[in-house]
């Protein structure tokens, strides 16, 4: 199990239901076939600058703090409905899109301001995000991802 493997899957588990404390995050990982320590979820928390929100209830949830909260319900359509694919390889990300949406993508990548990202270019179909480290562009698509 690789971190960006698990961190995807805290990622995916954040979406779907509320998570409130670091152990029930170890325990719903558990659940899904990764052996976690509590240790290793706060460094995760921390990596994914994940953020503690109301949950409504008078508690309170982990939440990704991304500023997806930026991006217009277009600029969200967009991503959802263009984006083919995510691929890492080093610190450059490479997103794959329907035909002529790429610079669509393009933009709303950069409103989304991610952590670590040196540039954004697109031609039809692909996006290039440079990152400044591979762990950076494994974040970087990771939250992609998480939008997309």
């Amino acid at each position: 199990m690789s971190r960006s493997a698990r961190q995807s899957k805290i990622l995916d588990v954040l979406s779907r239901r509320s998570i409130h404390t670091q152990e029930e995050l170890v325990d719903a990982l558990k659940g899904e076939g990764y052996d976690v320590t509590q240790a290793t979820v706060s460094r995760d928390i921390k990596e994914l600058a994940l953020v503690k929100i109301p949950d409504g209830d008078g508690t309170y949830k982990y939440a990704v703090q991304r500023s997806a909260a930026a991006l217009s319900a277009k600029q969200l359509t967009v991503l959802r409905e263009s984006v083919i694919s995510v691929s890492v390889a080093e610190n450059l990300v490479v997103v794959k899109t329907i035909e002529d949406s790429a610079p669509a993508v393009s933009g709303s990548v950069e409103q989304l301001g991610l952590q670590g990202v040196l540039g954004v270019i697109a031609d039809r179909r692909t996006v290039l995000i440079v990152a400044s480290s591979a762990r950076e562009a494994a974040l970087a698509a990771d939250r992609i991802n998480a939008l997309a």
